[in-house]
Protein backbone atom coordinates (compact mmCIF):
# COMPACT_ATOMS: atom_id res chain seq x y z
CA UNK A 1 0.00 0.00 0.00
CA UNK A 2 1.46 3.42 -1.06
CA UNK A 3 1.42 6.02 1.50
CA UNK A 4 2.40 9.47 0.98
CA UNK A 5 2.32 12.74 3.73
CA UNK A 6 -0.52 14.78 3.65
CA UNK A 7 0.19 17.57 5.21
CA UNK A 8 1.07 18.86 9.07
CA UNK A 9 -1.39 20.09 11.53
CA UNK A 10 -1.44 22.62 14.13
CA UNK A 11 -3.58 24.49 16.27
CA UNK A 12 -3.25 28.38 16.53
CA UNK A 13 -4.13 31.25 18.74
CA UNK A 14 -4.24 33.37 16.10
CA UNK A 15 -5.05 32.19 12.77
CA UNK A 16 -3.96 35.42 10.58
CA UNK A 17 -0.59 36.02 12.73
CA UNK A 18 0.41 32.68 12.11
CA UNK A 19 -0.32 32.77 8.49
CA UNK A 20 2.01 35.90 8.20
CA UNK A 21 4.75 34.56 9.98
CA UNK A 22 5.22 31.61 7.79
CA UNK A 23 4.06 33.42 4.18
CA UNK A 24 7.02 36.02 5.36
CA UNK A 25 9.32 33.08 5.66
CA UNK A 26 8.12 32.21 1.99
CA UNK A 27 5.71 29.11 2.04
CA UNK A 28 2.68 30.14 -0.06
CA UNK A 29 -1.29 30.38 1.13
CA UNK A 30 -2.99 27.64 -1.04
CA UNK A 31 -6.47 28.34 0.94
CA UNK A 32 -8.74 29.16 3.61
CA UNK A 33 -11.54 27.85 4.92
CA UNK A 34 -14.53 27.66 7.87
CA UNK A 35 -15.14 24.03 9.03
CA UNK A 36 -18.34 22.42 10.99
CA UNK A 37 -20.91 20.24 11.35
CA UNK A 38 -21.41 16.53 11.80
CA UNK A 39 -18.59 15.29 8.99
CA UNK A 40 -15.47 17.83 10.85
CA UNK A 41 -16.97 16.42 14.31
CA UNK A 42 -16.72 12.75 13.34
CA UNK A 43 -13.06 12.97 11.59
CA UNK A 44 -11.86 15.26 14.28
CA UNK A 45 -13.66 13.28 17.12
CA UNK A 46 -14.97 16.79 19.08
CA UNK A 47 -18.67 17.82 19.12
CA UNK A 48 -19.57 21.13 17.66
CA UNK A 49 -15.89 21.57 16.05
CA UNK A 50 -15.84 24.63 14.50
CA UNK A 51 -12.55 25.91 13.35
CA UNK A 52 -11.03 28.47 10.96
CA UNK A 53 -8.08 26.79 8.99
CA UNK A 54 -5.56 27.36 5.97
CA UNK A 55 -3.48 25.10 3.89
CA UNK A 56 0.03 26.82 3.47
CA UNK A 57 3.10 25.46 1.41
CA UNK A 58 6.35 25.54 0.31
CA UNK A 59 7.22 27.10 -2.96
CA UNK A 60 8.82 23.29 -4.31
CA UNK A 61 5.25 21.78 -3.62
CA UNK A 62 6.21 18.94 -1.23
CA UNK A 63 5.22 20.32 1.77
CA UNK A 64 1.98 21.90 3.93
CA UNK A 65 0.65 23.00 6.79
CA UNK A 66 -2.71 23.11 7.62
CA UNK A 67 -3.23 25.55 10.63
CA UNK A 68 -6.43 25.66 12.74
CA UNK A 69 -7.94 27.96 14.68
CA UNK A 70 -10.79 26.89 16.92
CA UNK A 71 -13.87 28.80 17.51
CA UNK A 72 -15.53 25.66 18.97
CA UNK A 73 -14.71 23.80 21.46
CA UNK A 74 -12.30 26.42 22.93
CA UNK A 75 -9.08 26.13 22.58
CA UNK A 76 -6.42 24.71 25.24
CA UNK A 77 -3.86 26.60 26.28
CA UNK A 78 -0.98 24.53 27.67
CA UNK A 79 2.69 25.45 28.32
CA UNK A 80 5.11 25.90 25.29
CA UNK A 81 6.70 22.32 24.14
CA UNK A 82 10.09 21.68 24.71
CA UNK A 83 12.21 20.14 22.30
CA UNK A 84 12.42 16.58 24.69
CA UNK A 85 8.85 16.02 24.88
CA UNK A 86 7.21 13.08 24.25
CA UNK A 87 5.00 13.96 20.98
CA UNK A 88 5.31 16.22 17.99
CA UNK A 89 6.97 19.31 18.99
CA UNK A 90 8.31 21.25 15.62
CA UNK A 91 8.44 21.66 12.24
CA UNK A 92 11.78 21.95 9.92
CA UNK A 93 12.14 23.98 7.18
CA UNK A 94 15.38 24.33 5.01
CA UNK A 95 16.29 28.04 3.99
CA UNK A 96 18.77 29.54 1.74
CA UNK A 97 19.63 31.95 3.86
CA UNK A 98 19.89 31.23 7.83
CA UNK A 99 20.25 34.62 8.87
CA UNK A 100 17.64 36.61 6.52
CA UNK A 101 14.87 34.05 7.09
CA UNK A 102 15.95 34.83 11.30
CA UNK A 103 15.43 38.36 10.32
CA UNK A 104 11.82 37.68 9.17
CA UNK A 105 11.07 35.52 12.09
CA UNK A 106 12.44 38.73 14.53
CA UNK A 107 9.92 41.12 12.95
CA UNK A 108 7.66 38.45 14.38
CA UNK A 109 8.33 39.11 17.48
CA UNK A 110 10.34 35.15 17.28
CA UNK A 111 13.71 34.15 18.47
CA UNK A 112 16.39 31.24 18.50
CA UNK A 113 16.11 29.21 21.84
CA UNK A 114 19.57 29.59 22.34
CA UNK A 115 21.19 30.38 19.62
CA UNK A 116 22.18 29.72 15.85
CA UNK A 117 24.25 26.12 16.03
CA UNK A 118 26.78 24.47 12.94
CA UNK A 119 26.60 20.81 12.45
CA UNK A 120 29.30 19.25 11.03
CA UNK A 121 30.27 21.84 8.38
CA UNK A 122 27.17 20.98 6.66
CA UNK A 123 23.66 22.73 8.61
CA UNK A 124 23.63 25.81 10.34
CA UNK A 125 20.57 25.31 11.96
CA UNK A 126 18.66 26.79 15.04
CA UNK A 127 14.86 26.43 16.47
CA UNK A 128 12.79 29.65 16.81
CA UNK A 129 9.49 29.84 19.30
CA UNK A 130 7.02 30.91 16.28
CA UNK A 131 3.40 32.10 16.78
CA UNK A 132 1.57 30.05 19.23
CA UNK A 133 4.48 28.88 21.06
CA UNK A 134 5.23 26.56 17.36
CA UNK A 135 8.58 25.59 17.76
CA UNK A 136 10.05 26.15 14.26
CA UNK A 137 13.70 24.98 12.80
CA UNK A 138 15.20 26.61 10.26
CA UNK A 139 18.48 25.03 8.71
CA UNK A 140 20.59 26.11 5.71
CA UNK A 141 22.78 23.75 3.65
CA UNK A 142 26.04 24.95 4.19
CA UNK A 143 27.10 22.33 0.76
CA UNK A 144 25.05 24.88 -1.53
CA UNK A 145 27.25 27.71 -2.38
Amino acid sequence: MPIALENVGIAVRDLDATIAFFTDLGLELLGRDEVSGDWADTAVGLDGNHARIALLGTPDGRGQLELFEYLHPDAIETGPTRPNEIGMHRVAFSVDDLDAALAIAARHGCHPLRGVATYQDVYRLTYVRGPSGIIVMLAQDLRRG
